[in-house]
C-alpha cells in the first residue's frame, strides 16, 4: 500500500492539499468538488472523465483519465468532459462503404500527418494512427477493427496538429462495416424470427408476472456458463 503524503495540486488554478494516494477524480471530491458531468464508469475505461494537466516544472502537456490517473505533486489539472471535435450529419442507410463516403464526410481525414500523436495519447493504447492510415487507404474494416474499443473521449482530437476527429472518423466506419460489409449473424436472425413468431411469449408473460425478490434471486443464481 502507497504510503500516505499530503500534496499540493492546482485545480483550475486554485492550489489545494490533497493525499497522494488519491486520483484525480479522488482528488476532486476531496477539495469538495460535486462532481455531476465528468463521471462515468470510474474504472479508467469509459472515457468521460478526460483531464488535461502539467506538472510543475515540465512544459509538457499530459492527458489521462481523472478516475484512473495518480495525482502528483505540483499538478495543474482541469478536466474536458466533452471535446468539441467536428461530427458529421448523415443518415446510415442513404451511404455506401466505400473511400468516397469517408471523404465527403470527413475531407480532413486525407490531413493526417502520420506523427502519432494519437496513438500516444490515447488511454486504451489503442492504434489510432494505424486505423487512420486505414482510413485513408478506404480500408473501412480494418479501422473497424483496430477502432472497436474506442470510448470517444477525444483526447486525440485534442492532441491532433492536424485537427482530425478520429473517434467519430472510426466510429462512422463501425457503422458502415456492422451495416454493408460484416457477416449477417444466422443464428440471430433465426431467434428474432422465432421471437416474432411468438414462440418466447408464454415464458415472457410468465417472467413480467414474477415478483421483484424473486427475479433478483433467480438472476444472482443462474448458470452462467451451463456445460
Amino acid at each position: 500500500m502507497a504510503e500516505l503524503e499530503m500534496i499540493p495540486i492546482y485545480i483550475m488554478g486554485k492550489r489545494y492539499i490533497v493525499p497522494n494516494t488519491l486520483t484525480i477524480m479522488g482528488a476532486l471530491e476531496y477539495a469538495g468538488y460535486k462532481l455531476i458531468r465528468g463521471v462515468g464508469c470510474r474504472a479508467a475505461f469509459c472515457g468521460a472523465c478526460s483531464t488535461v494537466y502539467r506538472l510543475e516544472g515540465d512544459p509538457k502537456l499530459y492527458i489521462g483519465l481523472a478516475c484512473g490517473t495518480l495525482v502528483q505533486p505540483g499538478m495543474y489539472l482541469t478536466q474536458i468532459p466533452f471535446y468539441p471535435a467536428e461530427r458529421a450529419q448523415y443518415r446510415l442507410h442513404e451511404l455506401e462503404p466505400t473511400f468516397a463516403t469517408l471523404v465527403r464526410l470527413y475531407p480532413q481525414v486525407l490531413k493526417c500527418l502520420g506523427c502519432g500523436t494519437c496513438t500516444k495519447s490515447c488511454p486504451q493504447d489503442l492504434k489510432v494512427k494505424d486505423y487512420m492510415a486505414a482510413a485513408m487507404r478506404g480500408d473501412i474494416a480494418r479501422v473497424a477493427d483496430l477502432s472497436f474499443d474506442c470510448i470517444m473521449c477525444g483526447m486525440c482530437v485534442s492532441r491532433c496538429p492536424a485537427e482530425e476527429a478520429q473517434p467519430n472518423i472510426a466510429i462512422l466506419c463501425r457503422r458502415l462495416y456492422g451495416k454493408y460489409l460484416a457477416p449477417r449473424a444466422q443464428h440471430l436472425a433465426q431467434r428474432v424470427a422465432e421471437i416474432e413468431a411468438g414462440r418466447y411469449d408464454e415464458e415472457l408473460a410468465k417472467i413480467k408476472a414474477t415478483p421483484e425478490a424473486e427475479l433478483r434471486h433467480m438472476y444472482n443464481t443462474r448458470d452462467i456458463e451451463p456445460e
